[in-house]
């Protein structure tokens, strides 16, 4: 494997005390931020968390763009959300990747918010690409190849870019040895955790990569949170998992979206994380090491943080992907 240039930021995995919790919203960890003149990008920023935090983003002065798979959709969804616009992106397709980055790039467009929040869950074996899983392809792969294609539009020494990650990390490292279950059967849950840790580890190293030029980059556990991410779990099985009780209500514990949505906007604007890029964050606050296989509790797992695992999952990416502007 080739070696890759890292810089000196090490983050340290404990919290900085930000004066926020699990009980902030998006809007609470912006009050007084004033986002006039900024651009953001937020995928999937039409449903879910990522819908919350576009609107938030939008109420502080910033205006969003929305990447959408279903731009149709997503325009009904932002419909009398001003500063918002949305344009086509398909994250398992990266002719459609690069289709959108050079659509920002030829416009010379800034980018200094983006959010790598669009994602699958535990969905049925789905095959795309070159034949890769389809959680690896479009929660991972899809936004390594994005990220590096917005390279030259990040603003220099002021851009953020936050992944959303989750502690659905704790059920697997990468799996080195079979990424895309070509030779195991298939486990939706696995591929889940894989993505999520693959998030993670992303964040990792090109906060490490991109050195004093920036970007600053962060993973983000947002809780839980019942959103149309479960769409490929039966209601039983919710139940069954205690995600909700019967009659639909949310289990102590759950978040509501707009407060799922505060660590990703938290980690994309709080001026506390300067110095302490590349971490995993969680309640809006930087996450300590996990101490139990709770996931409610949350915390990072080691394998999710390790600078060797990190280096070793960008150049896969960036041989699956054929682009690398970072390294």
């Amino acid at each position: 494997m080739t070696n890759l240039p890292m810089t000196n930021r090490t983050p340290v995995q404990r919290a900085l005390g930000s004066g926020h919790d699990a009980r902030s919203t998006a809007d609470d960890v912006l009050k007084g931020v004033d986002l006039t003149g900024r651009t953001a990008v937020v995928t999937g920023g039409y449903s879910g968390l990522g819908l919350e935090a576009t609107r938030a983003l939008a109420r502080a002065g910033a205006h969003v763009i929305v990447p959408a798979r279903r731009p149709e959709t997503a325009a009904a969804a932002l419909r009398g959300t001003p500063g918002t616009e949305v344009a086509a992106l398909d994250l398992a397709d990266l002719d459609s990747v690069r289709a959108f980055a050079d659509g920002i790039l030829a416009g010379g467009r800034a980018v200094d918010v983006l959010i790598n929040n669009a994602g699958i869950m535990a969905c049925p074996e789905t095959r795309v690409g070159p034949g890769w899983e389809a959680h690896f392809a479009v929660n991972h792969l899809g936004h390594h190849a994005l990220v590096n294609r917005l390279a030259p539009a990040l603003t220099p020494g002021r851009a953020r870019v936050v992944s959303v990650a989750s502690s659905g990390h704790f059920l697997s490292d990468v799996r080195w040895d079979d990424p895309h279950f070509r030779r195991s059967p298939y486990d939706p849950w696995l591929a889940y955790a894989q993505s999520k840790t693959a998030n993670a580890l992303f964040a990792r190293h090109l906060d490490a990569l991109a050195g004093d030029r920036g970007p600053r980059a962060f993973a983000v556990h947002p809780g839980s949170i019942l959103t149309p991410l479960q769409r490929h779990i039966p209601r039983e099985e919710q139940i069954a998992q205690g995600w909700m009780d019967a009659d639909g209500r949310p289990a102590d514990g759950f978040k509501s979206p707009a407060q799922g949505a505060a660590t990703a906007v938290w980690a994309a604007t709080s001026p506390l994380l300067e110095e302490h890029g590349g971490a995993y964050c969680q309640d809006c606050d930087v996450a300590g090491p996990a101490t139990t296989d709770d996931m409610l509790i949350g915390g990072v797992k080691p394998w999710a943080v390790d600078p060797a695992g990190a280096a070793r999952l960008w150049q896969l990416s960036a041989e699956l992907t054929g682009v690398d502007a970072f390294s």
